[in-house]
């Protein structure tokens, strides 16, 4: 089967809130793509107006990561027939039985925006399949034009890498001729940056909030700034006398976190590593996202820092599922790593809502 591209997507998420409107629904975020396209996420779960812990899930930031959208579709439909025929899900050796599906609609909302990049999509199916990075036009300093942000690079977390790390620590890029790292003018300047911002802030009820890539793979937690520590809380993005040291894996900085939400990150990514495991015996890696590099203003971290940097914002979980081994495997390794996306995915959704 063909990998889906944009128009599909925006059909299916069409065709099944059409299918079962007493499970999903359509949010369409405010902010037109450069190429004036629309991106839409589908929450499901029981639509009775009752406020509902909820889980983001987040797919196509980047564009030459062709996986992870389709993974999100296929997950939302079998997600939503199984709800409506009463049924279990089962891939390989991962199996959710009815009872936890209906758990699941009963008490979770599982906000879904699988293509966060369209443009980009577009452009990497039908161009470059390389291209990483959003389409926004920029005139570079040979008064030609350069393309494109890396949206995971565009959100307000530590975005101004040459102020938060030291020289040299951290994979972004002010140079907008970069192909893969330029972080943008500022930090939210994409539309595309902003749509994710747009559901975090219109889903007051978020607590969890997963962005899928691939290709590692790996399941990765809070902090990506640096390696964490449990013991100074001084230490920590929003404190200006450790700018220009962050992100040396060996000096003594390290980022903080309470020692119960790592707890909770780690327990929550092993889970998904282990229900990966299940499906067709792939060993998918664990642990925070420095443990891979040093990043700034990634999508994971942002969520996280949110009840930090803004007094009462709610405490959001952020992690990163690295799918698969290739960015665009052939016909039988993207079945398996869309049915390891899938189950990993039901696998946490049913341990939150087994602890929440």
């Amino acid at each position: 089967m063909a990998y889906f591209n944009y128009d599909e997507i925006a059909s299916a998420l069409q065709l099944l809130a059409n299918q079962h409107p007493d499970l999903a629904g359509l949010l369409t975020p405010p902010n037109l793509t450069t190429e004036s396209r629309r991106v839409q996420a589908i929450t499901i779960g029981r639509n009775d107006g009752a406020a509902r812990p909820t889980v983001i899930v987040v797919g196509g930031i980047h564009a030459r990561e062709w996986v992870p959208p389709d993974a999100l579709i296929c997950l939302a439909a079998d997600l939503l027939e199984a709800g409506t025929a009463g049924t279990g899900l089962r891939y390989g050796s991962a199996h959710f039985d009815a009872a936890t599906i209906a758990g699941m609609l009963d008490s979770l909302q599982i906000a879904i925006l699988p293509c966060a990049n369209p443009d980009g999509r577009v452009y990497s199916q039908e161009v470059d399949p390389d291209w990483r990075k959003n389409r926004r036009p920029m005139p570079n300093q040979n008064g030609q034009i350069s393309y494109g942000v890396d949206i995971n690079r565009n959100f307000d977390v530590a975005w101004d890498f040459r102020r938060y790390f030291a020289p040299g620590a951290v994979s972004a890029s002010s140079d907008p001729n970069h192909k893969y790292l330029y972080v943008g003018p500022a930090a939210a300047s994409e539309p595309e940056t902003r749509n994710i911002m747009w559901l975090l802030d219109n889903l007051p009820e978020t607590r969890w909030f997963i962005d899928v890539h691939s290709a590692i793979p790996a399941v990765f937690h809070s902090w990506g700034l640096d390696s964490n520590q449990t013991a100074d809380p001084q230490q920590n993005f929003l404190n200006p006398a450790f700018d220009g040291v962050r992100g040396n894996p060996d000096d003594s900085y390290g980022e903080f976190i309470k020692a119960a939400d790592l707890d909770i990150v780690h327990r929550l990514a092993r889970t998904m590593k282990d229900t990966v495991t299940l499906v067709a015996g792939d060993n998918y890696e664990v642990g925070p996202a420095f443990e891979l590099y040093a990043t700034s203003g990634a999508s994971d971290d942002y969520a996280y820092s949110r009840h930090l940097a803004h007094s009462g914002s709610p405490k959001i979980f952020g992690f990163t599922m690295e799918c698969g081994h290739e960015f665009q495997p052939d016909g039988g390794g993207r079945e398996t790593v869309i049915k390891e996306v899938c189950a990993a995915l039901l696998a946490f959704c049913k341990d939150i809502n087994s602890t929440s």
